[in-house]
């Protein structure tokens, strides 16, 4: 009973009751903006909840980084913008979704698989803390560089385009991802004599010019003019649509969750790994890239399953697992919390009680996301030459303030040169993503596993569940390459039949 009173006297503070709700809406709103991210609001304010108690400082942080990675999917699927990293994957088929008309529906797919995602998280995070921080702890350098090389194959493999296209893509954004400063001996690589590259290519300037740009220069370099407003969006995601896609939102929790137990993955690569996966085994795999709900489910249920799971590391073992905990782990030790076991010994009122008000912060999202709705889906209805003009602004403003140079928008704009590029000769811009986002993980570990072995290659094959991950990869390639030269055989045997 004393426990029980220590628990509900740490949830019945006014404070987190009001401040907890609006962190998480205010998170939505900025993962909605296109160029502000979680986590420049979550360092912002992080002196602020330093006056606060522990618990509602602590929530406060989490709530936003939470609210914000259903905030992405908005513009993703509204207006082809990834409000955050995460939503990247989501912009492939809810864009696609929204331009047939169906954005209400994309969004409360998003919105469900956000919810579930979420909840699955925390759950695992109260039941499964200890197994899965074990299991993080397994992976080494060369497990990292492995798995980071299935995930890069596997999506390059399921591209529309092909697996040549899909490895072109791919490889592109690997080499994007070397420039700047070596990871090791801090030796520039291919920065041109610019100190604006030392620190490598900005990502959201990447990420606007790549997937945003391209629709709008298009848009204005055609002849034809939208100025009639659009009927306004009703669809709904019915129940049919939820027993569709129900189990790939446990396969992409169950994914998000595993990824963001392990130090270091992250929401962003988890999310394409999910989407990968549902690609691989949905029943409408023919539809991804055109407009899937599954492929909306699967990348907004595995980036949400990360945000909890990330505080396993965190609280078990006081290792954080993104940027975001990271910032977490400064803000337990401003409030003389030490995360770890002892952690568990000592405050175990003040654990219990940050499981509850996660659970809670879940719910808060399903609640604004539904009443926020019919106003995000106004935006579908507005012709495009009223609405990109301010999308360009916005986007001008946001690359403006990562450096408060202008280098960033130029390099914006150049992106979106590059992206029209990209379409025409057919390379899919989700592969060049990928290969950047994960080049830095996968340069680091592949050298730190060399170091280790000190240049023994052989011993990237030594652990079984790096040698499990590779025989993963070779499988995935040769199934491909064999449905290809399959394909294109058949192909060639029914156009013969045919002249003859």
């Amino acid at each position: 009973m004393d426990h029980i009173a220590l628990v509900l006297e740490h949830l019945s503070k006014i404070e987190l009751l009001i401040l907890l709700p609006l962190a998480v809406l205010g998170g939505m709103v900025i993962g909605a903006i296109p160029g502000l991210t979680s986590t420049m609001a979550v360092g912002v304010l992080l002196p602020f909840t330093l006056f606060l108690d522990p618990l509602t400082g602590v929530l406060i942080l989490v709530g936003i980084g939470k609210g914000s990675l259903f905030g992405g999917s908005i513009s993703a699927i509204l207006m082809n913008v990834p409000g955050t990293p995460a939503a990247a994957c989501t912009v492939i088929d809810g864009y696609p979704l929204a331009q047939k008309g169906q954005a209400g529906r994309a969004i409360e797919t998003a919105l469900w698989a956000s919810f579930i995602g979420d909840l699955m998280s925390v759950v695992a995070l109260v039941l499964l803390a200890g197994w899965l921080a074990s299991f993080g702890q397994k992976f080494g350098p060369k497990e990292f560089f492995a798995l980071i090389l299935l995930s890069l194959t596997v999506i390059a493999a399921l591209s529309q385009s092909g697996l040549l296209r899909g490895i072109c893509g791919g490889m592109l954004g690997l080499l994007l991802g070397t420039v700047g400063l070596d990871l090791v001996n801090a030796t520039p690589r291919f920065v041109f004599g610019s100190d604006n590259l030392a620190e490598g290519i900005p990502f959201l300037p990447l990420l606007i010019g790549l997937f945003a740009l391209p629709d709008i220069i298009e848009h204005y370099m055609s002849k034809a003019r939208d100025l009639k407003p659009h009927v306004i969006d009703k669809t709904r995601y019915t129940r049919a649509d939820f027993r569709k896609t129900l189990p790939t939102i446990l396969k992409g929790s169950a994914i998000g969750i595993t990824m963001g137990a392990i130090p270091g993955i992250g929401a962003t690569a988890s999310t394409f790994i999910s989407y990968a996966e549902a690609k691989r085994s949905s029943p409408d795999r023919a539809e991804f890239g055109k407009g899937a709900l599954s492929g909306v489910a699967a990348a907004e249920s595995a980036n949400s399953g990360t945000k909890a799971a990330t505080l396993i590391p965190l609280l078990a073992l006081g290792v954080p697992g993104d940027v975001i905990t990271a910032i977490l782990l400064g803000a337990f030790y401003f409030h003389g919390l030490t995360p770890g076991p002892l952690l568990f010994q000592q405050n175990l009122p003040f654990i219990h009680a940050l499981y509850i008000a996660l659970f809670v912060s879940g719910f808060c999202i399903l609640i604004f996301g539904y009443a926020l709705k019919r106003w995000m889906t106004l935006i579908a209805s507005v012709p495009r030459d009223l609405l990109y003009p301010p999308i360009v602004f916005l986007t001008i403003i946001g690359a403006y303030a990562l450096s408060n140079t202008m280098f960033a928008v130029y390099t914006m704009f150049a992106f979106g040169v590059m992206g029209i590029l990209l379409r025409r000769l057919r390379i899919p811009a989700p592969t060049v993503l990928i290969g950047f986002v994960l080049s830095e993980l996968l340069e680091d570990s592949l050298r730190q596993a060399l170091l280790i072995s000190r240049g023994d290659v052989a011993d990237l094959f030594q652990s079984p569940l790096a040698l499990g991950l590779h025989a993963a990869t070779v499988i995935v390639v040769t199934t491909v390459a064999y449905r290809a030269i399959r394909r294109s055989r058949f192909g060639k045997v029914g156009s013969a039949e045919a002249q003859e």
